[in-house]
């Protein structure tokens, strides 16, 4: 008891003097980098780091400029201290912490766990565990000792990792690891490596290095006879450069399990004579060369063309191909190198081929009356999308049992994606996508795959896996739906599309998808001229049938007027079952860099409330 009013006379001493305590702690860590004087923006951005306030130097830039009194260049402390309030010093976070504040300025205990139970959702909550928040956020020793957060301290964490919309749970592997591999959706890579296109563009060994680094554990390596007796990797029957295969495999080697210990999976095209196997040691079959049966023209690339099960239906092309009319026709020019011959492969380097077989698809009938357990099948995504209409529930009872893998069309020379969600939605394990393409497919790949710990393999949901299971993605009528319901409320330092300004006009796109019945977007209104802290303050409700599948997408653009349309600026796609309960979650946006890759480059800090039905 007497320690318990020692701590409340030492507390209340505190609050007598916040305002000295704050000043005398914010002078104490910035007054040694003003000495020689004023500071330039430079150093006023590291400054603002050092202080834990992680900003966008473009931003800084802007606000620098603004609170720049004589247009020197150069800022007084005064100046910074302008920058580091309207930076730190959010609207919408004082907002909060002064709900909860008694006075204003520091938050106790038990005003903490108030607002982690009552906004944050963190049911299970103690004063332990909001004295260990203070304790790791709280800058000020003064009131760290008595058990208390300022402003400072609440601003901290609420822009900590713990405040983020990915539940922190699922960044380990969680899942079930033990079950047969065609139970799991596979991060899987198309080509992987080319990084350009797929007719006349490099090959490189930063696509295998690129895709392991994404998690992707299921590469590709087109292997054939090189010159001087070295087995070579590239896109055959192209203009597309080389790899040694060794190479390749060194490069494997070395990036695949960094951070996964998962296995990786190899798919092989064709594996040449390679004389250099005669010369290996330790195998029996060092030296033998078999015979195989095969098309000049990929199995995969003649599926395009030739359809055995859905020959009789007509289904009209698509008028929105993007592809050049000069890649059209070099990709028909290869397509008509079709012809039949006996060609010799090196069983030495075929044997290592394990795990699977592929087997070509013929049809649902025959797979089921002849294919094995450990044959995998390539469907082109052309006549994999017309059978996913055609014979949905086959599909499906296929995918149960086979490893099945979607690859992009022929026709896409560009190195264009399809969307992967309609095959997910039917159990599809590996659905192959063109990595080093940017857009809505790989947003959609690489947000899906955040899920159980970034592993390249997500467990299917239970009604993809049981054979008696009646699941249809057209008619998802039958589930357990769940309502979502988000609250955008506001942004900072979103990226800028044009660096001579932060004046953008900027608004939220949030989409889902999923199920054909799941799919919808909204969005917010426009704010005009402000790309540094835009408010929406608005809410979405969304009733989505199947949420096992579903995805959600936030997008952030800038507005160009109708003319111009949408600039996109970043997004964050994330499964919605991943996604935590609570007020101000951040969601992080990186964006487009320049055509060709992805790079973060700035964050957005997209504030909302989200919350579900108690089905949830």
């Amino acid at each position: 008891m007497k320690a318990e009013l020692e701590t409340k006379r030492t507390g209340t001493a505190v609050l007598e003097n916040m305002d000295t305590k704050l000043h005398t702690w914010f002078l104490s860590k910035i007054q040694d980098d003003f000495r020689g004087g004023k500071i330039t923006v430079e150093k006023a951005h590291k400054l603002l780091e050092k202080l834990d306030i992680r900003c966008s130097y473009i931003h800084v830039k802007h606000i620098f400029k603004d609170n720049d009194m004589k247009k020197q260049g150069r800022i007084t402390i005064e100046e910074f201290r302008s920058i580091y309030r309207i930076i730190a010093h959010r609207e919408e976070i004082v907002e909060i912490f002064n709900a909860y504040s008694e006075n204003r300025k520091i938050l106790f205990e038990n005003d903490l766990i108030q607002f982690l139970v009552q906004e944050q959702y963190v049911f299970e909550m103690s004063k332990t565990i909001a004295s260990e928040i203070i304790q790791k956020y709280e800058p000020i020793e003064e009131v760290k000792k008595v058990h208390q957060m300022s402003f400072e301290g609440f601003t901290r964490y609420m822009d900590s990792s713990e405040c983020l919309l990915f539940k922190p749970e699922y960044k380990r592997v969680y899942q079930d690891m033990t079950q047969p591999l065609s139970d799991y959706f596979i991060s899987t890579s198309h080509n992987t490596y080319l990084i350009s296109d797929q007719l006349l563009g490099p090959s490189d060994l930063w696509g295998y290095v690129s895709a392991l680094v994404k998690g992707c554990r299921c590469l590709e390596i087109d292997c054939w006879d090189g010159s001087q007796d070295e087995p070579v990797v590239y896109h055959g029957y192209t203009l597309t450069s080389k790899l040694l295969f060794k190479t390749v495999i060194q490069s494997i080697q070395k990036y695949a399990f960094l951070a996964l210990k998962f296995k990786i999976l190899v798919k092989n095209k064709k594996i040449g004579t390679l004389k250099e196997t005669r010369e290996r040691k330790g195998t029996d079959k060092h030296g033998k060369v078999g015979e195989l049966e095969e098309d000049d023209l990929d199995q995969e690339e003649e599926e395009e063309s030739k359809d055995s099960e859905t020959q009789d239906d007509s289904v009209s092309k698509s008028s929105q191909e993007k592809e050049s009319d000069s890649k059209r026709s070099l990709a028909i020019i290869f397509l008509k190198k079709k012809k039949t011959r006996k060609v010799k492969i090196s069983l030495a380097l075929s044997d290592l081929v394990i795990y699977t077989k592929a087997e070509k698809f013929r049809n649902f009938h025959h797979a089921r009356l002849h294919q094995q357990f450990n044959e995998n099948n390539s469907i082109g995504e052309s006549r994999a999308r017309k059978l996913s209409k055609l014979k949905v529930s086959e599909f499906i009872f296929h995918t149960r049992k086979f490893i099945t893998r979607i690859y992009p069309k022929a026709m896409r020379a560009d190195s264009s994606n399809f969307n992967p969600q309609e095959f997910w939605n039917i159990g599809c394990q590996m659905v192959a996508l063109n990595f080093q393409t940017p857009g809505l497919p790989m947003d959609l790949h690489n947000g899906k795959f955040l899920d159980n710990g970034g592993s390249g393999y997500i467990l299917k949901p239970q009604f993809l896996r049981d054979n008696k299971s009646q699941f249809n993605p057209h008619k998802a009528n039958d589930s357990d739906p769940i309502t979502l319901t988000i609250k955008i409320i506001s942004g900072i330092q979103l990226p800028l599309s044009n660096s001579f300004t932060n004046k953008a006009d900027t608004l939220v796109i949030v989409e889902v998808f999923g199920v054909p019945n799941d799919q919808m977007k909204q969005q917010t209104r426009v704010i005009k001229k402000n790309a540094f802290s835009p408010r929406w303050n608005e809410t979405f409700t969304f009733i989505i049938q199947v949420p096992e599948l579903a995805l959600i997408r936030f997008v952030v653009v800038e507005n160009q007027g109708l003319i111009a349309g949408n600039e996109f600026l970043g997004q964050y796609t994330i499964p919605l079952l991943c996604m935590n309960k609570g007020m101000l979650l951040k969601v992080t946006v990186g964006f487009l860099c320049f055509p060709g890759w992805v790079r973060i480059l700035s964050l957005l800090h997209c504030l909302f409330t989200f919350g579900m039905s108690d089905s949830y």
